[in-house]
């Protein structure tokens, strides 16, 4: 990894670790939208970088594909500070009931 890709995966990191839930998102992407929804249905109010938007963006982009593979890079979704995954592992989770206890258990929500 060069130094670039180094310094985006640290602003990855260091935007992750600042919310018990967080999704890295592009505004025109539906999955995005889909897990933000999600999300908010649960109770969780996840912080939301959406990296069409963000200068660094593209290279925080690039640097979440090469590190976690998920392809496409976004949705990536972290709770409690660790990678859980893409939309489809969000689903999974989401589906046999891990997903809300993941929630519970980082305080992103109180039920």
């Amino acid at each position: 990894m060069n130094i670039s890709s180094s310094s985006s995966m640290e602003r990855v990191r260091d935007l992750a670790s600042k919310k018990a839930a967080v999704i890295f998102t592009k505004s025109s992407c539906c999955m995005c939208h889909s897990i933000k929804t999600l999300f908010y249905e649960l109770g969780a109010s996840p912080a939301i970088h959406e990296l069409d938007k963000d200068p660094q963006g593209r290279d925080m982009e690039r640097a979440l594909f090469r590190v976690f593979g998920s392809n496409p890079a976004v949705p990536a979704v972290f709770v409690g500070g660790r990678f859980v995954g893409s939309a489809k592992d969000v689903i999974s989770f989401h589906v046999d009931g891990s997903l809300k206890q993941m929630l519970k258990d980082s305080k992103a929500i109180w039920l």
